[in-house]
Parts: structure tokens; sequence; C-alpha cells
């Protein structure tokens, strides 16, 4: 893989995805239909999922394409990908909540090695560079074919004592709350979609548990990022390694982390 140019390209499709979510966001009123699993579709989702899998399509055609969107995608057996979640956080969407987020990764035998989230309603870029490096991108506007002034992230060197967390703003449970009890915690804060991992990928949070239903076009892309910052996503159950390309694309529960953290057994 090109990674120069795959930097490039995802930056550039992630941008005008948002673009285009924007302005549906930004509209009087629009449609919200239901999939087949019950979960809200709009025509944001739509129109970022054609706009992106055409431009990967276009530029890397040898490379298996994995998306959200096109349930046809979903049947493949493959180890090095990319995967695509267009628009995830559709609940933030549709209650104009603005924690919604634009999600492309390239995963390389079963690693996401490179990944883009962006916040379009958040003004908020993040994704690893060429060289595997973490940043966010600083600036009021983004510039689709010149990168702005990239600031490293890292994550934090937690104090034990008492740790930020960060939760599902949608899909708070009580396991959930009777797993974070068992940290000393500071403090807590919620987001929504993949900006999660984006928070524990910038020191803004030490820890993030998931323990609920999710897909690999969900976490891919700020996996990568939380792994070039520095952190680590791990199996709840057993705390190996979180891979990529299972059957189905389905997740176990997981745990992003920055590495100081002490993770309860």
């Amino acid at each position: 893989m090109d990674f120069e140019r795959l930097e490039r390209v995802m930056r550039k499709l992630a941008l005008e995805a948002g673009d285009k979510i924007m302005e549906i966001y930004n509209s009087p009123d629009f449609e919200v239909k239901s999939k087949s699993d019950n979960s809200p579709v709009t025509e944001a989702d739509e129109a970022a999922d054609a706009l992106i899998s055409a431009g990967l399509r276009a530029e890397f055609p040898d490379v298996a394409l994995v998306t959200e969107e096109q349930a046809a995608s979903h049947g493949q057996a493959v180890s090095t990908f990319l995967i695509v979640d267009p628009l995830d956080g559709t609940k933030e969407f549709v209650q104009r909540r603005g924690d919604f987020t634009v999600n492309i990764a390239y995963v390389e035998n079963g690693v996401p090695l490179r990944g883009i989230v962006y916040a379009p309603a958040k003004g908020r870029l993040f994704y690893t560079t060429a060289d595997s490096r973490s940043v966010e991108e600083q600036g009021a506007d983004f510039h689709k074919d010149a990168a702005g002034e990239q600031k490293p992230i890292s994550v934090s060197v937690p104090d034990n004592r008492g740790l930020m967390v960060v939760a599902s703003k949608s899909h708070r449970d009580q396991a959930t709350d009777d797993y974070i009890g068992q940290y000393a915690v500071s403090d807590m804060t919620s987001a929504g979609s993949s900006l999660k991992f984006c928070l524990v990928a910038t020191g803004e949070a030490d820890l993030y548990p998931r323990l609920g239903r999710t897909m690999e076009w969900d976490t891919a892309a700020g996996d990568a990022v939380l792994r070039g910052a520095g952190g680590e996503v791990v199996r709840f159950d057993d705390h190996t390694t979180f891979t990529y390309g299972k059957p189905g694309f389905e997740n176990p529960f997981f745990i992003a982390y920055a590495p100081g953290v002490l993770l309860v057994k």
C-alpha cells in the first residue's frame, strides 16, 4: 500500500463526505428509514457512502472494500481491506446532537494500520499519517487538497487514583456502569460514535469500555487513530488483541484505553 497516497485520498474523501452530510444535516428536514436490524439510516448515510465508495474503488481497485451501507460487501472473507462507516452515530445525526463521524480505515492482515475520523459538525479531524503517527488537524476550515497544521496526539499517562472515562451517549447500560464502577474514576464524559476512541487518543479520556454490539466499520478507523497515538484496544473477555476481518465483521465487547490504565480482570 502507498500510505502517502492513502492518507491523501482518505482525507479528501472524508472531507467531501462531511460536506455532503452537513448539507443534509442543516436542511429543514430529511427522511429517516429503518434497516433490517431496525437501526436508522438517512439520505446522508447513503450519499456519503456512495461518494466514499466510488472514490476508494477508483483509487484502490485491487483492495477489498467493506462498507456498512452495502450489505453485499459483508459476506467477504478478507484480512486486508478498506472499511467504511460513512456516518457513524446516525442516532446523534437524527437528533441533531453533532456527535457523528465519517470513518474510513485500512486493515492489513487483521490490523487497522491507518484510519481517519472526521466529525464535521464539531470541526474535528483525526487521522493517521503516512508514517503511522496520529494527528488532529488544526484550523477552522479544512482544505480538500492540502492538509493544515497537524498536531500530534498521544494518549495520557493516567493516574489510577482517578481516571477519566468516556462511555457511549446512546448505548449506555447497567453492565457498562457496573464495569466502570470497579475503577477509581475522577470524572466521566459521554460521546457518540467513534469520537470516544479519539478522546482516548488525545488524552481527553483514559478508558472507553464497550459492552455492546458493534461492527468492524464502527471501530476500525477510531482504533487505528488510537493505536497511532499509543493506545490499545483489547477484547473485553480475555484482554487479547482486537483483530479485524472476523466472520460477518462483527465485534466482541472491547476495552479501548491508555496503556497506563491497570485493567480489571
